[in-house]
């Protein structure tokens, strides 16, 4: 499931095996379905999302005392979670409303195309609406694959076997993509990951508590049923089952965790092709990258530990077993594109029993999500030119200007930095680039083949044309202009080794950013989004890469103590955090996000409160406020932290705030707004807030930038 959320993007090779643009969308079935093209439509435009919205205030709590629930309260009580969702906030109100936008696009292309490049993604989201032919089809679709786990006649076959995958965007066990090297970011290396789990994380398969075990009772019976849809008897679905789960458990084990993983030295093992064989000598790696054309002599190994138990289960686990565990890869990483049991099944346990989802995302929804992310930049071209004006992002480079010029205050006057570790963090700010709405040049998608009654064929045809346009890097300079979101996309990144900042058009409106409200409500949202993305540069991992976007130590020996020791008093305070009973937030997993959160605030608040001593230079449409002034009853301040508060206003089921506490590194809504205001003094100040009073600690909260 994709989170909308703001994101410091990773060097993809790094995350895992699968990292190679394998994140599947959940395109399941609808009961309304039943001819080509009609599966089901909206009834109705979404609303546009409203920015600074005072019904959503709550006045019945005290915002020194829990103010989420002071900005967020009515919101809350007035937007309960839908049906096929699992969670409902601002960011979905906001994606929710674009996806609209873009499906009458993607509509419009598939019933009357203009031009070749909308017959394209017409016709890739008519083949996903055309459920009747996917139906149709069924598990037939997969038996080319299929049929080539039935021929791996050895483990030693596997390395070939995976390269011919490969082609078709997937593979097992390994896979080989391109990264930037963290130590000359100029240049462009291979490198090889961990992955292959089904289940969200690895504590899924080794807690001992409970909870854990019911859900892997849960996971062998779907896996189960799954086998039964391929074709097996119930006996043999139990035996692949329970192969698949032996397979998977000890990949888990041999796999680093989330938090390790966030160590840029820790996923760091440049080897040869000799030295990785020497790890896993069944597994011929000069065949595999000989195989898909990869000239590689070297590649940067992010988790050996996870080579040597894959090694381990080529020489103890059976052929048959990790043929079991080949065929269920395969149904599981297709599942959502076959026919309705299929889809159902999928639902029925990673969607409802994993994370509370009680029903399906309409169709049209699916399709219009998996087109945008297969053929994005096809699709963006035109759709910004209806939603994106050119006025939009000139206004964003004034905003990033003031933040970029609040940050280099704020560097300035940082109590605890040395002045020669202030003068390498200037440089860094300084360089930093910025990306605004959507790439200066589009991909060429048109050696893609598109046919309108092969769905799956579509997905696997995209997949390999990212592999292919993904390997094709290596030795070849880096392309900064790239972009790792589309245009409509709701969130924004920093990317480390690039040192630049991201912001896609469909995060640049209501409720982060409206040019028709005052300064202080824009400098809530998206100023906010903003310093967010910018202090990603300087925190516990951005600060690891200067200014070039190599991992090297810039700081003095003694300000990087002092950073930790800021650092570690805020992964301490999120780690007692509490989002469903008896599960806390991960402080050291969410410490990245939590620290770009606390620092984006101040960066954002002092741009705001420079532009109202300078109210013409954002050329503000409304009567510029001053600093002691109201309106709608708040000071700017006020309505400052109120634009911010509301931006994570949010509901989410338990089970899916339980999936998120393990895997994701952001915290939840409520304790991005609560935890950001009471480690920053000037909250308290706005709001006349006491000291020890919840949101004006009298520690004083932790800060590091």
């Amino acid at each position: 499931m994709r989170t909308f959320f703001f994101a410091s993007a990773m060097v993809a090779a790094s995350v895992g095996f699968f990292a190679a643009n394998c994140s599947a969308q959940n395109l399941l079935s609808d009961d309304s379905i039943s001819l080509p093209g009609m599966a089901d439509v909206p009834t109705a435009a979404p609303k546009k999302p409203l920015m600074f919205d005072l019904t959503s205030v709550d006045k019945t709590v005290d915002p020194c005392v829990d103010f989420y629930q002071y900005a967020c309260g009515n919101w809350r009580k007035n937007n309960p979670i839908p049906s096929d969702q699992v969670r409902w906030g601002r960011f979905n109100e906001l994606a929710d409303y674009n996806n609209y936008s873009l499906y009458s696009e993607l509509k419009a292309a598939a019933d009357n195309p203009k031009s070749p490049l909308q017959k394209q993604y017409g016709d890739y989201f008519e083949a996903c609406m055309d459920t009747t032919t996917v139906d149709k089809i069924g598990a037939k679709a997969l038996k080319p694959q299929l049929d080539a786990i039935a021929q791996i006649r050895s483990i030693h076959d596997l390395a070939e076997y995976n390269a011919k995958q490969d082609r078709r965007g997937g593979s097992a066990f390994f896979n080989v993509g391109i990264q930037q090297d963290q130590k000359d970011s100029s240049q462009q290396i291979a490198g090889t990951g961990q992955g292959g789990l089904s289940l969200p994380d690895r504590d899924y398969y080794l807690n001992q508590t409970p909870r854990y075990k019911k859900i892997r009772e849960q996971y062998m019976d779907h896996m189960q049923k799954m086998f039964v849809l391929l074709g097996d008897t119930p006996e043999q679905a139990l035996l692949e089952a329970s192969n698949t789960l032996w397979i998977e458990t000890e990949l888990a084990r041999g796999s680093m965790d989330r938090v390790e993983m966030r160590d840029p030295a820790k996923r760091y093992h440049v080897m040869t092709v000799a030295e990785l064989e020497k790890l896993s000598p069944d597994y011929n790696w000069s065949v595999y990258l000989k195989d898909i054309d990869l000239p590689a002599k070297t590649l940067n190994v992010s988790s050996p530990q996870y080579v040597t138990t894959v090694e381990y289960e080529l020489q103890h686990g059976t052929l048959s077993a990790i043929k079991s565990y080949l065929r269920w890869h395969a149904v599981h990483g297709s599942a959502t594109l076959l026919s309705k049991p299929f889809e159902e099944e999928n639902f029925d346990f990673f969607n409802k029993t994993l994370n509370g989802q009680k029903e399906e995302q309409p169709r049209w929804k699916r399709c219009t999500r998996m087109t945008d992310q297969a053929l994005g930049e096809a699709v963006g071209q035109d759709w910004v030119k209806q939603n994106f004006p050119p006025s939009a992002k000139d206004n964003m480079e004034k905003l990033i200007k003031a933040l970029e010029a609040a940050m280099a205050a704020d560097l300035k006057t940082l109590p605890w930095m040395s002045d020669e570790t202030k003068v390498e963090a200037r440089k860094k700010l300084d360089a930093i680039t910025d990306k605004i709405g959507y790439p200066d040049h589009w991909k060429d998608y048109s050696s893609i083949e598109v046919k309108r009654d092969d769905l799956l064929g579509n997905v696997t045809r995209a997949g390999g044309y990212e592999r292919k346009r993904n390997l094709a890097k290596f030795g070849k300079p880096v392309d900064p202009t790239e972009w790792g979101m589309t245009p409509p996309t709701v969130n924004a990144y920093y990317n480390p080794p690039q040192n630049n900042i991201n912001f896609p058009a469909g995060i640049l409106q209501p409720p982060f950013y409206d040019n028709n409200l005052d300064a202080a409500v824009n400098f809530g949202g998206i100023g906010v989004v903003i310093g967010h993305e910018m202090t990603h540069g300087f925190d516990d991992q951005g600060s690891k890469y200067d200014l070039h976007g190599n991992v090297r130590q810039w700081w003095t020996d003694e300000d990087k103590k002092k950073f930790e020791e800021r650092t570690e008093c805020t992964a301490k305070e999120y780690d007692g955090f509490e989002v469903a009973p008896g599960q806390n937030l991960n402080g050291h997993l969410t410490l990245g996000e939590n620290t770009a959160d606390n620092g984006g605030i101040r960066i954002a608040y002092q741009a705001l409160m420079q532009v109202l001593n300078n109210p013409t230079a954002m050329n503000e449409k409304t009567e510029p406020l001053k600093i002691d002034g109201t309106r709608d009853g708040y000071t700017p301040a006020q309505r400052f932290f109120l634009a911010f508060g509301q931006i994570w206003c949010e509901n989410k089921t338990e089970q899916a705030a339980r999936v998120s506490a393990k895997t994701d590194p952001h915290s939840s809504g409520e304790w991005r707004v609560k935890g950001t205001v009471q480690n920053f003094d000037e909250f308290g100040k706005a709001f006349g807030c006491k000291v020890g009073q919840p949101m004006m600690p009298a520690s004083g909260g932790c800060r590091t930038w």
